[in-house]
């Protein structure tokens, strides 16, 4: 009868009628609802399928697979990965540290004496605390993108630039707020680039207990983008505006390409070497699609390569949403100057494009600025769908597709600029 006891008390069904389990069962309705969105409503599914199912697991009473434990205050503590024992005296280190969450301090101290099993997610989780997915997921985002109408129109630097004002005003934003430290309120402003892999790679660095509701967050907001932008362009922008249409773009030399990821590398790394990790990778897929002598690495960074470190990314980024971290006051702010952010964004590549179209004489249409957000190309699509509702012949796609690319560079550098600031 004792053993029977034992594994019914063990059970997941037990533990969540005791102490603060009933949080946790908000937090798998939520995973529900990710769920709902990702597959019927297809927003984004490849990441949000994946962040839901993460969110499930690490909320499940019992399945103990991800522990913050064994990331408190910020750093991978690797001595309770080899099955030390968790002392008092570790505990009050980390303590005096100053960014341990409190769930992370329970079970420490729920541990002392013993020691922590890691599980599954533990593990996998260790790609996005030492910066490996972010950088991988760059690696095929460059091998699949473009840069071509980037090099064609120089342009449309200035409008993926302009559209990384939302990082800085989030930022300003957060601050002053007084809920969140500097290194928190920078990675919360990554948002506002519109860019999951470099959102997950400032907070991993800046700030890794808000990690589970940035990522959420910036996601959610990507998937979002088609209702979130639409809006805000046509109130900038009169019809005349929306009905330019601009000149075809050069054709981009084979030669062009294959220099342009080389310099870019340089350069970025050399003004802002905190974005290199970021730069290099996505500069060393552009560049394997584009020289012509790797197809086999170029299409395994397309695919096989992406799909994988999708799936873990998405997992694991899922995993940090636990409900004790979740379900805060800070968390519900996260989600709000999230929209803030987005807002901010699009409205600076915008008004940018309104603003340079006082002194050029081939004239910009103001749409293909709200694609400086890096939601790649789900931005660009999104001007073009805007610019053929005012006028049906008009294709503004590859037009966009400048800005677009030119926003995951900035929003990288942006990231650089926030990591030697306050990292």
């Amino acid at each position: 009868m004792q053993a029977i006891d034992n594994f019914l008390t063990q059970t997941g069904f037990v533990q969540f009628v005791s102490g603060d389990n009933w949080k946790c069962l908000i937090m798998i309705l939520l995973s529900f609802v990710l769920l709902f969105l990702a597959i019927v409503k297809k927003y984004e599914p490849l990441l949000l399928v994946t962040i839901a199912v993460g969110m499930l697991l690490t909320n499940l009473p019992g399945a103990a697979m991800y522990h913050e434990a064994l990331f408190a205050g910020g750093h991978v503590q690797w001595a309770l990965f080899g099955g030390g024992a968790v002392t008092q005296d570790f505990i009050n280190g980390i303590i005096a540290e100053g960014s341990a969450t409190q769930a992370a301090i329970a079970q420490l101290q729920a541990a002392v004496g013993g020691s922590i099993t890691a599980g599954l997610l533990d593990y996998l989780y260790l790609g996005v605390k030492l910066g490996i997915y972010p950088c991988l997921i760059f690696l095929g985002v460059g091998a699949m993108t473009d840069f071509g109408p980037l090099i064609a129109n120089p342009k449309s630097l200035l409008l993926g630039a302009a559209a990384q004002i939302g990082i800085f005003l989030t930022y300003v934003l957060c601050h002053v707020s007084g809920l969140f430290t500097s290194a928190q309120a920078a990675s919360i402003g990554i948002i506002g680039g519109a860019d999951g892999p470099t959102s997950i790679f400032t907070a991993s660095l800046l700030a890794p207990e808000l990690l589970g509701p940035i990522a959420i967050d910036a996601y959610s907001y990507i998937a979002l983008v088609p209702v979130i932008q639409p809006p805000i362009m046509r109130l900038l922008t009169t019809e005349k505006e929306r009905k330019i249409r601009m000149r075809p773009l050069r054709e981009v030399s084979k030669r062009e390409k294959i220099y342009f990821p080389i310099v870019v590398t340089v350069f970025v790394a050399l003004l802002v070497p905190s974005a290199a990790p970021l730069i290099a990778c996505l500069m060393l897929g552009n560049l394997a699609r584009e020289c012509g002598v790797v197809d086999r690495l170029s299409k395994t960074m397309q695919n096989e390569l992406m799909n994988i470190v999708t799936i873990f990314l998405g997992l694991t980024v899922g995993a940090t949403a636990t409900a004790a971290t979740f379900l805060s006051v800070r968390t519900l702010a996260i989600m709000a100057v999230g929209i803030f952010a987005f807002a901010c964004g699009t409205a600076g590549g915008v008004l940018l494009a309104k603003f340079m179209n006082l002194f050029l004489k081939e004239k910009i249409n103001p749409l293909i600025g709200s694609a400086g957000v890096s939601a790649v190309p789900m931005a660009a699509r999104v001007s073009q769908v805007e610019g053929q509702k005012a006028d049906p012949g008009n294709f503004l796609l590859m037009h966009a597709m400048g800005p677009n690319v030119a926003g995951v560079i900035g929003s990288a550098i942006a990231a650089g600029v926030l990591l030697a600031l306050f990292g």
